[in-house]
């Protein structure tokens, strides 16, 4: 089975606010995390120093354990790094 690659549409406020309503505070703060890492991963460019690295290294860490806790509540959930365009 594969993926669509589906387009992104913005949902209004309200209704961001009725789903998360519905989720455990814990998954939606692992949703949050997860989306700032995964931002997060593809800010750095090669070459990289080892500084670099390590920030790098560190947002995927945190992007993992992000995963962890949204499959645990749903697999579907999980984040992917994204190149931003």
């Amino acid at each position: 089975m594969t993926a669509s690659n589906l387009v992104p549409v913005p949902i209004p406020d309200r209704v961001a606010v009725m789903i998360g309503s519905c989720m455990p505070a814990h998954v939606l703060h692992a949703e949050i995390e997860a989306e700032c890492a995964a931002r997060e991963v593809y800010r750095f460019r090669g070459p990289l120093c080892a500084e670099d690295r390590a920030d790098r290294e560190q947002a995927l860490s945190a992007l993992a354990r992000a995963n962890k806790v949204l499959a645990a509540y749903d697999p579907r959930l999980t984040v992917r790094p994204s190149r931003a365009h």
